[in-house]
């Protein structure tokens, strides 16, 4: 089986995609905007687990659209179940040492594409929300 390179960006650019579509307010596609590109150092200095943590805590329904749409991605193209449930906390905690490691390897590479996308689909928004 061969790599195809849209297996990260086709889901990603989706999931962008329908929440822009879906959002009439400036100042929540400015934080959907502003959390996807953030997502990538989000990850690489608080965790995966973290992040899902503060998918509960965030106040901000535009961020948390982005981090909702995140874990489902995830969840899509690793094949662990339940990581965008309110159960996913739980799962992530409970997975073996390397199924962490290599699902967050691949939740990096995913942050990557949301914040490349981000600046596509949100080109004409600007500003922090």
């Amino acid at each position: 089986m061969s790599f195809d390179p849209r297996t990260l960006g086709t889901p990603v650019y989706d999931a962008l995609s329908g929440l822009r579509a879906t959002t009439t307010d400036n100042t929540r596609l400015k934080e959907q905007k502003n959390q996807a590109v953030e997502l990538y150092t989000y990850l690489s200095t608080w965790g995966m687990m973290r992040l899902k943590a503060e998918e509960m805590a965030l106040s901000q329904e535009g961020k948390r659209d982005v981090v909702r749409n995140y874990f489902s991605c995830l969840q899509q193209l690793s094949g662990v179940n339940n990581l965008n449930t309110p159960n996913g906390l739980e799962k992530l905690k409970n997975l073996s040492s390397d199924e962490y490691l290599g699902l967050t390897g691949l939740g990096l590479a995913l942050a990557q594409e949301f914040s490349f996308w981000a600046t596509a689909v949100y080109h004409d928004v600007s500003g922090e929300a």
